[in-house]
């Protein structure tokens, strides 16, 4: 299987606010001050250029997660995540044989 770099994005949403029909104008003044929300997505980049990065948070050989993509314009970071040794998965130690059953 090919290694894909895991990484965490670190992207500002765009947002949409109200209901359906008319909106309070006092109240949409109140959201149109807040800040978009900044939002951390981790996973293996599939694809990456100058208008969007592709991710997937779960692969295996012939299959994967859903893809989420994210356009440029809306990240602030890119973090590459390196596996510490500390959270590689031993080998499983040998436990007891099991009990033959007599016929």
């Amino acid at each position: 299987m090919k290694n894909y770099k895991l990484v965490e994005v670190i992207w500002v949403d765009a947002e949409e606010h109200g209901e359906i029909g008319w909106n309070e104008l006092k109240a949409m003044k109140v959201v149109a001050r807040k800040p978009c929300p900044t939002m951390k997505t981790v996973g293996y980049i599939l694809f990456e250029s100058h208008s969007h990065i592709s991710l997937i948070s779960t692969i295996g050989d012939q299959e994967c997660s859903s893809l989420n993509k994210i356009p440029t314009a809306f990240i602030k970071e890119i973090r590459e995540l390196i596996p510490s040794p500390s959270t590689t998965i031993p080998d499983p130690k040998p436990g007891p044989k099991p009990e033959k059953k007599e016929k």
